[in-house]
């Protein structure tokens, strides 16, 4: 996708180094990020320079590969799989990409260690393109028709960031826009602001305005009203973790945007690659949930006069803030699932059925 004109991915290795685009500087400045370490790494994930479920497991696959730059040593290797697993827990994606790179790395000789996870890390990176991609076609289904029964502009709400920058290139919940744009389906997003961290406000509505996509920011609380209006087709969202019942856990919020879908049957679609759903846990109460630090609560970013960014605090002093990360959407309030294989009911059936 693009930033000022030019084709951009949001990470790739170049001369043993793993470049990132620092997404905690966006939108209003374009920072390209060295990555020498794995612990630069496991840090990129923690302080969410890079962030979006797709994108974290990519960043971890690519920390081995610097791991073993670093050390080619089965000791260290296993050292840095598990301090990247703990950078973050919620989201799937990374112990997934972890367990695939060291299944993968298990029993090879020393010697072809390297090109060997190199060629692995960017095998996920390439899969996530073309899953992303896929996703878009399948979702731009449910565009059309409501544009083909509709016949003006299609209102789509978002929430946080499911877009390229969350994942390689596409994006999961924004593929299907993507793809609708680039056919010429007039198309409008309204973009939840996303708060503690702004997500949406600052790397979806910049995403979407580089790709000259019509779209209106709005707080958190705005979409109830929306939808009682009629102002709002349908919501596509993204996910964190999606358990094989169908239940998903995705940014804060989400829950509450699903249950007003339901409430003005606005159909309310969640957009995730394969690699994301978790086969194993049984249970949402089970899925660990993490809680960030409560001054993401507490101050806030942004640009002075001057034109640097500052950090700024919005609560009083001596007030306490809790900061939960994700929330669960039970899979009854979910109109489908839009994954790479097509769509599907969210429920076991439905996924047993896509992904045999």
């Amino acid at each position: 996708m693009k930033i000022d004109g030019n084709d951009y991915r949001t990470i790739w290795f170049d001369n043993n180094i793993v470049k990132i685009i620092d997404q905690t500087k966006l939108p209003h400045q374009l920072i390209i990020k060295d990555l020498k370490t794995f612990n630069d790494a496991v840090n990129a994930i923690k302080l969410m320079e890079v962030r979006g479920a797709p994108l974290i497991g990519a960043t971890a696959a690519y920390g081995i590969v610097l791991a073993i730059i670093e050390n080619n040593d089965q000791s260290f290797l296993k050292i840095a799989s598990d301090k990247l697993i703990a950078s973050r827990p919620t989201a799937i994606n990374l112990k997934w990409s972890v367990d695939r790179m060291m299944k993968k790395l298990s029993r090879v000789n020393s010697n072809e260690i390297f090109n060997i996870a190199l060629n692995e890390a960017k095998k996920i990176c390439e899969e996530d393109v073309q899953f992303c991609k896929n996703i878009g076609l399948n979702g731009l289904k449910i565009i059309e028709a409501i544009y083909k029964k509709k016949k003006s502009t299609v209102n789509v709400l978002t929430h946080c960031n499911a877009g390229w920058l969350a994942t390689i290139n596409w994006g999961t919940a924004t593929s299907p826009i993507y793809h609708a744009n680039k056919k010429g389906i007039p198309i409008h997003i309204w973009v939840d602001e996303t708060r503690p961290r702004n997500q949406g406000a600052n790397l979806t509505s910049f995403e979407l305005n580089e790709e000259k996509i019509p779209n209106t920011i709005i707080a958190d609380n705005t979409g109830g009203i929306l939808m009682q209006r009629g102002e709002i087709d349908i919501c596509i969202v993204g996910t964190d973790r999606t358990l094989a019942n169908g239940d998903v856990c995705n940014k804060i919020g989400t829950y509450l945007k699903a249950l007003a879908a339901y409430d003005n049957n606005v159909p309310f679609y969640v957009a995730l690659p394969s690699s994301t759903i978790d086969w194993n846990t049984k249970n949402s109460r089970d899925i660990p949930i993490e809680e960030r630090n409560s001054n993401e609560l507490s101050h806030i970013d942004g640009l002075d006069d001057e034109g640097n960014i500052k950090k700024i605090q919005i609560y009083p002093k001596k007030s306490k803030a809790k900061n939960i990360a994700f929330d669960i959407t039970p899979a009854k309030y979910v109109t489908g699932l839009i994954t790479e294989k097509g769509i599907c009911e969210a429920s076991r059936e439905g996924l047993n059925n896509l992904f045999k």
